[in-house]
């Protein structure tokens, strides 16, 4: 059984695009630049926008994080978020930039998404970017679902005529992930599943996959007895547990039950370090791409 090393071969894939941007500069280039908008203090949010910034200055990019408060008492007037996208779609200093979601209830997530120039979404949220993904051509992928992608191909692990069955029909992760496997050519060629919260006898078909994505949010929901022997799994969940041993109070638990999972697989992500690292790197190759655009 092979334990899917996402840190490490992000820090791989960072290394290689360090190495780029070294070369980008010292052609007269200017290096890559994105920006982040950061609504409120949702701590998942912090962290994962504090890791996007340190992962910037791991590849040589310029970052930018913007902030807005927002709270219950004083919630953060949509046109102020709005007026901020529209000056940074000008900005030709900036390649790329991500609003982090979520956002509070009260702002049109969709609006915002919709907002965002095509050619500097590295989210790849846009529906400009989503339709584009869907027949096949070249566009920002989504992140995460880029990222497991990638993972499976740095590991020899080809989704070429095998089962694909994701469990999740997010827009974020499960849609675009099937799209992206059900293509033509290298790295896709699948026969895709999606199942979601209405799928009935859910484990009869989990059963089936070649290789498992479990992408709902629902700490170890995936059981071994809904996995068949020598299956890879891609485990995409991150959910915040309470856990008082822990000085943070918490542990971050996937869909998986990793114990019980794990010695009928042939290879499985772990939670942490599995795909949540490649999620950010996919982010740095959709911006690094944004600056080649650009050049």
């Amino acid at each position: 059984m092979t334990i899917i090393d996402g840190k490490e071969t992000a820090a791989k894939i960072k290394a290689e695009i360090a190495t780029e941007v070294a070369q980008m500069v010292a052609e007269g280039k200017r290096a890559p630049h994105l920006a982040a908008i950061l609504v409120g203090h949702d701590g998942g949010s912090e962290t994962y926008v504090a890791n996007k910034v340190k992962a910037c200055a791991e590849c040589g990019f310029r970052s930018s994080l913007i902030r807005f408060e927002s709270t219950p008492e004083a919630p953060l007037d949509p046109k102020v978020l709005m007026d901020e996208i529209a000056r940074l779609n000008a900005d030709p200093e900036v390649d790329g930039f991500i609003v982090q979601l979520p956002l509070p209830k009260h702002i049109d997530e969709q609006a915002v998404i919709e907002a965002i120039d095509p050619a500097k979404d590295v989210d790849g949220f846009h529906p400009v970017n989503v339709g584009k993904q869907a027949v096949g051509l070249p566009c920002f992928h989504s992140a995460t679902p880029a990222g497991i992608v990638e993972l499976l191909h740095r590991y020899g692990i080809s989704p070429a005529g095998k089962r694909v069955v994701i469990v999740g029909r997010s827009n974020i992760v499960g849609k675009p992930l099937a799209a992206m496997l059900m293509q033509k050519g290298p790295k896709a060629d699948a026969t895709v599943t999606v199942c979601h919260s209405a799928t009935p006898d859910l484990a009869s078909i989990t059963r089936e996959a070649d290789i498992l994505v479990a992408a709902l949010g629902r700490p170890g929901f995936v059981k071994a007895d809904m996995v068949k022997d020598g299956a890879v799994i891609v485990d995409v969940g991150t959910t915040r547990v309470p856990d008082a041993t822990r000085k943070s109070g918490f542990r971050l638990s996937g869909d998986v039950d990793f114990e019980a999972v794990a010695p009928k697989c042939e290879a499985i992500t772990p939670v942490p370090g599995g795909v949540g690292p490649m999620t950010i790197c996919s982010l740095m190759l959709n911006t690094l791409q944004a600056a080649r655009n650009r050049n």
